[in-house]
């Protein structure tokens, strides 16, 4: 096996990094001042793009490129075929969710996801360094556009198949998240989501395996010792997401960053409830009671986001965290209350003496 420094400097040197640290984009969680932050220690910036109009993207772009020189990707879901509606069992899981906060209108769940292709062509116009996509794969004509602009895309996979799936699409690296990430899965097919459950440790030297081009790892890294282990087992940079919440520039609401502290990794599951799609989070009141037995299944996405919205809201506004969608990762006690600067370099340095002592 190639040296794991080695290899992580000549993904440094290709993308234009410092150090090969990756904020993982997380949706209303990644505002221009904590890809700043994290750029101006030499890492790579990251914008979670599924809830933004074209020009929110390209101002956000904007935000940043005033304030730091480095690299960013910008990701979006790829999107799933429209949901089959029941409404009589979407009725039940507005009953349910009615003893959680707000009543649910009734058409809470008629939610229609943003333009995907309107996104695509603001991320072309923005052009950043890499486009990344999450439970899927984008459409070959979209590739065909990055490639001619010299934009990188890096492929989300949970699975080897999906991997090589994306390898074979032309993806320039694959992003392989274990199933210790917070938020939500990648899984291409979200119905097999939670059975494919694959930690990092097995996910990454399979992956390596099985393609050719460069692998970063994802999912309950939070420290030098988790980039240090994932360099080892063949990645050449690691992303980090959950340790970056407690950062002042994240802004997350008080409540969610003071509870990660506190949050053993058992105290996270993955669960529908929040938006239809599996995602891991704190197992909170809300989250347990609505995978308890008696509690109706989640609707699909996107139509229990559009279903819980209400509560998820009152719940921002009176902080509370019990109802509140606070996604988290199985490393979530390693987060600390620091700048994003900070923890990006402290990260390395661990994981550089680590690998050093090796």
């Amino acid at each position: 096996m190639d040296d794991p420094r080695s290899r992580a400097a000549a993904f440094c040197d290709r993308f234009g990094l410092r150090l090969p640290i990756l904020l993982a984009p997380m949706a209303d969680a990644c505002p221009p001042s904590s890809s700043i932050a994290v750029m101006r220690a030499g890492g790579f910036g990251a914008c979670a793009a599924l809830l933004m109009q074209p020009d929110e993207i390209e101002d956000w772009a904007g935000e940043v490129l005033a304030n730091v020189e480095g690299p960013f990707q910008i990701n979006l879901w790829i999107p799933d075929p429209p949901p089959i509606r029941d409404r009589s069992h979407e009725a039940r899981v507005r009953e349910f969710l009615s003893r959680w906060g707000p009543p649910v209108p009734e058409d809470a769940g008629d939610m229609t996801p943003l333009n995907f292709d309107e996104q695509c062509q603001a991320l072309l116009r923005t052009a950043p360094t890499a486009v990344s996509s999450i439970m899927g794969l984008y459409p070959p004509s979209f590739v065909s556009e990055l490639k001619s602009r010299r934009i990188s895309w890096f492929a989300t996979a949970t699975t080897v198949a999906e991997a090589k799936a994306a390898e074979a699409a032309g993806a320039d690296v694959i992003i392989a998240q274990g199933m210790e990430a917070g938020g939500h899965r990648g899984a291409f097919d979200a119905t097999k989501a939670e059975q494919q459950l694959v930690g990092l440790f097995a996910l990454v030297p399979a992956i390596v395996d099985a393609v050719r081009i460069p692998v970063v790892a994802a999912g309950g890294i939070a420290d030098g010792r988790g980039v240090a282990a994932a360099l080892t087992l063949g990645a050449s940079a690691a992303v980090i997401g959950t340790a970056f919440l407690r950062c002042p520039e994240t802004k997350v609401h008080p409540a969610w960053a003071d509870a990660l502290a506190n949050t053993k990794p058992e105290q996270t599951i993955l669960s529908r409830a929040f938006s239809g799609k599996p995602g891991r989070s704190i197992a909170t009141d809300y989250v347990r009671a609505a995978m308890g037995a008696d509690a109706p299944a989640s609707a699909p996405y996107p139509v229990q986001r559009g279903l819980t919205t209400a509560m998820r809201s009152d719940a921002q506004k009176t902080g509370d965290l019990q109802r509140m969608q606070a996604w988290a990762g199985q490393s979530a006690a390693l987060a600390r209350a620091e700048s994003a600067s900070v923890v990006t370099e402290r990260v390395w340095n661990e994981a550089n003496a680590l690998l050093s002592a090796g």
